[in-house]
């Protein structure tokens, strides 16, 4: 579904990246891990189109994302950022809505059907009972969940999630995680950058762990993850376990600093 060759990208002088090889399949939760300053942010923005690569491609259906105008990158691409700073009182319904937007045409109006992709999207993230309710008056978790939605109502071929759990509490960060997860589990194509290791060891799809000088890890959390690795990238030394629940079954994988 998503295929990256020879991507760099370099701020002025600086190099932040160069020479990466990445293939999503479809239906994968590719996840991007690496300390702040490694390049996780830029390279997704790239993946996504809003920033250009100085050299290298990005295909995503077998198109070359640079050669699509926005309406047509948008159908391909959904994009969560990290950050969304309300500026309009919209109801989450509305805000959803404009999800269609790159399926509209020259001064389209949103349909009967657009209505009821919207309302269906946000039955699926678990808030359609918050779709009357001014998104300026919602928490953290629950906005994060209506931007979700609205790119669910986008239809993009891939969802771009840039740390998706950053600035939510850990009741929040577990919905918002649990609902990518149900959206894996559904088919979806996603590809997210995490600052913590752990949420890697939550899916299936491969992880991509972003070292320092510029070298790359690919594999599955079980490999990528350990305690060598994650001591030599993040500078500290890191422990990786497995747990199990005291009563009743389960394991979790996962890891703490020393």
């Amino acid at each position: 579904m998503v295929e990256v060759r020879g991507a760099a990208f370099r701020f002025g002088e600086r190099p932040v990246f160069d020479g990466i090889d990445l293939e999503v399949q479809a239906g994968e939760v590719l996840t991007i891990l690496g300390p702040n300053g490694c390049g996780k942010s830029t390279l997704l923005r790239c993946i996504g189109g809003a920033l250009a690569l100085t050299r290298g491609t990005v295909r995503i259906g077998g198109e070359d994302l640079a050669t699509l105008d926005p309406s047509a990158r948008a159908r391909k691409v959904g994009f969560l950022f990290q950050d969304h700073v309300p500026s309009f009182p919209f109801t989450v319904l509305d805000l959803a809505i404009m999800g269609r937007t790159p399926h509209l045409g020259f001064l389209g109006t949103p349909s009967t059907r657009d209505q009821a992709i919207a309302e269906a999207a946000l039955d699926q993230v678990g808030i359609g009972h918050l779709k009357h309710r001014p998104y300026t008056e919602l928490s953290g978790g629950e906005r994060q969940l209506v931007l979700l939605a609205r790119i669910l109502v986008q239809q993009p071929d891939v969802i771009l999630l840039d740390e998706p759990t950053s600035h939510l509490d850990l009741k929040n960060q577990v919905r918002c995680l649990r609902t990518v997860g149900a959206l894996s589990t559904a088919g979806a194509t996603m590809i997210m950058t995490t600052h913590d290791p752990n949420h890697a060891f939550l899916f299936s799809g491969r992880v991509v762990l972003m070292q320092p000088g510029g070298a790359l890890l690919v594999g599955p959390a079980r490999d990528v993850i350990n305690e060598t690795t994650l001591t030599a990238t993040y500078g500290i030394e890191i422990g990786v376990f497995l747990a199990r629940r005291s009563s009743g079954s389960g394991e979790l994988t996962f890891c703490s600093p020393w």
